[in-house]
């Protein structure tokens, strides 16, 4: 996996996986650009170029992707928690957004004769009949059709993948790989402001909660996840760009826990006595979901296999620090 000398841009590098992955590339001896609409809020970009963009604009895209680029990694997109993607208040945004983004950074890229480009998609593209059973989701590359995805973020996703596709029979000399990400969690990723996720949003309530207290699950807190790190979503990337797959490939983790297990688990990390409490919502999601990594151990011998207690130990107490030094600035203010 050599992509010394390579040069990348990495769309979406003011974001949580977006910087974790500019930091393994240069650390594989890549020039990287990095772009967003924000600098990450928690850690310097490692790129060597960092570029405040809208990449809605097509014009600005144009700028951005020029004819020395070798590979670009599209990651940007508008998207969040299940509280901001299935209670649908944000879903012309959600859609219109990411569609702009996409369909420029394609047009650009297939202009500029880029080597091979890279667009994460989600796990939501997924059918909501397949994963009505918590205990039995079905989420294998080949069964997204008949198509029902159970969010409009997941119907653009699944829009996004044909249109990668329809680039590269029309442009074969782009080469496109297209993941689905299934959950990515861990440090220097959002855990408030409502478009984290739920192993931040976990974290965030226990690290808050007093000793006594209840937190709050959404939903039953019976429906299931399977939750992957930062680290091996990276590793997942590198691996699969390198390879001769397009895709899609589910990029996940197959360990899969529902929900109040899942806060069970943060709850005795934290060493708190705290209860659960769910609560009725609407946008809780499918009731399960989990990674099938067939595909992915035949295609790339490889597939994750980080304990999600490991990581999550990890993500706890990178957020408890966190919340920590924004408790001491906020003191230090009312002295």
């Amino acid at each position: 996996m050599n992509l010394k000398m390579k040069k990348v841009v990495v769309l979406g590098g003011g974001g949580f996986i977006g910087g974790h992955l500019i930091s393994r590339l240069k650390s594989m001896g890549c020039w990287v650009r990095g772009v967003d609409l924000k600098y990450n809020e928690f850690k310097t970009s490692d790129a060597d170029e960092f570029v405040i963009a809208d990449l809605r604009n097509h014009g600005e895209v144009d700028a951005l992707i020029d004819e020395s680029i070798d590979e670009v990694y599209q990651l940007a997109a508008d998207m969040g928690g299940s509280t901001y993607i299935n209670t649908g208040e944000h879903d012309s945004d959600v859609m219109h957004n990411s569609c702009l983004i996409n369909l420029n950074v394609l047009k650009v890229s297939s202009a500029k004769n880029v080597k091979k480009i890279f667009y994460s998609s989600s796990a939501c593209v997924y059918p909501e009949y397949n994963q009505l059973d918590p205990n039995n989701p079905k989420c294998t590359e080949d069964s997204t059709f008949p198509a029902e995805p159970d969010s409009e973020y997941g119907w653009e996703k699944l829009f996004s993948e044909r249109l990668y596709m329809a680039f590269n029979k029309d442009f074969p000399k782009l080469e496109v790989r297209i993941a689905r990400f299934h959950n990515i969690y861990g440090p220097y990723g959002t855990f408030d402001g409502g478009k984290e996720k739920a192993p931040a949003a976990f974290c965030r309530k226990v690290v808050n909660a007093i000793n006594g207290a209840q937190v709050e699950v959404l939903g039953d807190g019976q429906q299931t996840r399977s939750f992957l790190y930062v680290d091996e979503c990276i590793e997942g990337v590198i691996r699969f760009m390198e390879s001769d797959f397009k895709g899609p490939l589910n990029i996940g983790s197959d360990e899969m826990i529902n929900m109040n297990d899942f806060m069970s688990m943060i709850i005795k990390i934290s060493k708190k006595d705290l209860t659960i409490k769910n609560t009725s919502f609407h946008g809780a999601g499918v009731r399960g979901r989990n990674s099938d990594n067939k595909l992915i151990n035949e295609k790339l011998g490889w597939s994750p296999n980080y304990l999600l207690e490991s990581g999550i130990k990890k993500t706890f107490n990178w957020i408890k620090q966190e919340l920590g030094f924004a408790s001491q600035i906020r003191e230090a203010k009312n002295l």
